[in-house]
C-alpha cells in the first residue's frame, strides 16, 4: 500500500504543475497581442494579434492577415495615446494604449515656385480641387495585399531635400505641412516601387504633375509625385523594386526630385520612419 503522505505529495506536485501550465498558457496567449509601447508622430504601426481577432482603431475595423498582423498610421499632429481594441476568438475584449511621442517640425522655405501654383486663379483652383478629390477617393479603399509587411526600400537614391511634416512656406506664403519625403535626383532617374502593391491612381495633375498611387494593402499606400514619365496604369500590380516611372519636375516643383508620400487611408505617415522600421 502506498503511504498517504506520498499520495498527498503527488497530488500537490500535480496541482502545482497544472498551475504552471495554466499560467504559461495564459502568458503565451497574452504574448500573441503585441504592439509597441511608444511610437513617434507620423509612424506606421504594425501589431501582432491572434488570427481571426477583431481589431478596431480610430473607429475603423482593421484587417488582420492570416498570420495575425495588423497595421495603422499615426498622424503628424496626433498626441496622447493611440487606442487599439482587440477581441481574440473566444476571448474577451482588451484595449492596448500606445504612447505617441511628439516631434519637432522645422520650417522649410521654398522659393522660386511658379506663382500660379501658390495662388492659383479661380479656374485653376477649381481644377486643383477636383484633382485632389480624385486622389482622396483612390485612398478610401484598400485590398488585402501584404506588401506593407515587407522591408521597404528607397524608390530612388539621392539626398533627402525635404522632410515629412515640416511646415512649408512657398514664395513667402505659408502652406500646409509637407506630406512626404523629397529626394533630389536627376530627371529621368528610374523610380522603383518601395514595396509590392496595386496601382490605384496614375494621372498628370496640376500641382503634383505625374502622379502615381500604389496600394500596399490594409490601408497603407505610397504616392509618387512630379514624375516626368509614368510606366504603370491603374489596376496593374507591381513587385518591390519594379520601375514605375521616372523622376521629373512636373507640377509645383523648383527642380527635379521625387516626392514620396505614404498614407494609411487619409492619414499621412512618414516614409523615412517606414524605411527605418
Amino acid at each position: 500500500m502506498v503511504p498517504t503522505a506520498r499520495i498527498n505529495r503527488h497530488i500537490v506536485l500535480h496541482a502545482l504543475l497544472l498551475l504552471v501550465l495554466i499560467a504559461g498558457a495564459a502568458e503565451a496567449n497574452d504574448a500573441t497581442v503585441v504592439f509597441p509601447e511608444r511610437v513617434p508622430q507620423g509612424a506606421m504601426v504594425i501589431g501582432k494579434v491572434p488570427p481571426g481577432s477583431r481589431v478596431v482603431h480610430a473607429d475603423r475595423e482593421l484587417r488582420v492577415t492570416d498570420y495575425g498582423s495588423v497595421v495603422f498610421g499615426v498622424a503628424r499632429d496626433a498626441s496622447g495615446t493611440a487606442a487599439v481594441t482587440v477581441t481574440p476568438p473566444g476571448a474577451s475584449e482588451r484595449t492596448v494604449r500606445i504612447a505617441i511621442a511628439p516631434r519637432d517640425w522645422p520650417i522649410e522655405r521654398v522659393d522660386g515656385v511658379p506663382p500660379k501654383t501658390v495662388d492659383p486663379p479661380p479656374e485653376i483652383a477649381e481644377r486643383i480641387g477636383r484633382e485632389q478629390q480624385a486622389v482622396a477617393r483612390a485612398r478610401e479603399t484598400s485590398d488585402d495585399g501584404i506588401g506593407f509587411t515587407q522591408d521597404f526600400i528607397r524608390p530612388v537614391p539621392g539626398r533627402i531635400s525635404g522632410r515629412f511634416g515640416n511646415q512649408r512656406i512657398y514664395n513667402g506664403t505659408p502652406g500646409s505641412a509637407h506630406s512626404g519625403m523629397d529626394i533630389a535626383a536627376a530627371t529621368g532617374t528610374p523610380v522603383k516601387a518601395p514595396a509590392a502593391g496595386r496601382v490605384v491612381f496614375a494621372d498628370d495633375l496640376y500641382l503634383t504633375g505625374g502622379t502615381v498611387l500604389i496600394d500596399h494593402g490594409h490601408g497603407i499606400g505610397s504616392n509618387f509625385l512630379h514624375l516626368s514619365k509614368m510606366n504603370v496604369g491603374v489596376g496593374e500590380t507591381v513587385e518591390q523594386g519594379e520601375i514605375i516611372g521616372e523622376v521629373g519636375a512636373t507640377g509645383r516643383a523648383t527642380g527635379p526630385h521625387l516626392h514620396w508620400g505614404m498614407t494609411w487611408y487619409a492619414t499621412r505617415i512618414d516614409p523615412l520612419l517606414v524605411l527605418e522600421r
